[in-house]
């Protein structure tokens, strides 16, 4: 099924709809936590860190100048939502550039949902040959049920909701959101 961008229109009545779940200053007081702790962590590897396109790059983009350890970056593109609001099937659009064998690996992403997907990257990885990997996710959805991973370092937990803003969409609008709203029930 092709996918349909929303109207402006259409995407501004989602966002006044929606209910703020977290702050702005709270994502970024969050972002600056967690480089602390994946600073005291990963200080001494050299990582090769992995950001997960396209919902991980605000969290990118605000993480990587805080943590305070030599690294090198590139990006993996996988998905089970393309816009959508359910997820699917695996889809590896670009997989790991940059060879793998023999590195501790960091993937940092949006948020863990039902873990699929950052399991499946795992298992890719290490498949690879990684020394490590770690991962860290901005949120970590309350979704009642056990995962088939859990992140090494989680930002914030949020509810069994529909989340979008900082990175994360709706139908594909709002990643560029400073603060995370959920649809309202």
């Amino acid at each position: 099924m092709p996918y349909k961008m929303l109207s402006p229109q259409h995407a501004q009545k989602i966002l006044d709809a929606a209910e703020e779940i977290c702050a702005a200053e709270v994502v970024t007081a969050t972002v600056t936590r967690m480089a602390d702790e994946i600073t005291a962590v990963m200080l001494q590897d050299y990582p090769l860190v992995l950001s997960v396109m396209g919902g991980a790059v605000v969290f990118t983009g605000q993480l990587l100048p805080q943590l305070r350890f030599p690294l090198e970056f590139d990006y993996l593109h996988v998905t089970r939502y393309n816009n959508e609001t359910r997820g699917g099937d695996i889809n590896w659009k670009v997989a790991p550039r940059e060879n793998v064998a023999g590195r501790v690996v960091l993937v940092l992403d949006d948020i863990l949902d039902e873990g699929i997907t950052l399991a499946a990257i795992r298992d890719k990885i290490l498949a690879s040959g990684a020394k490590a990997f770690y991962s860290a996710v901005f949120a970590d959805k309350d979704i009642g049920k056990a995962k088939p991973i859990a992140a090494d370092f989680v930002g914030v937990t949020l509810p069994d909701r529909y989340v979008f803003g900082f990175g994360m969409d709706i139908n594909g609008a709002w990643r560029n959101l400073p603060a995370i709203y959920a649809v309202k029930n």
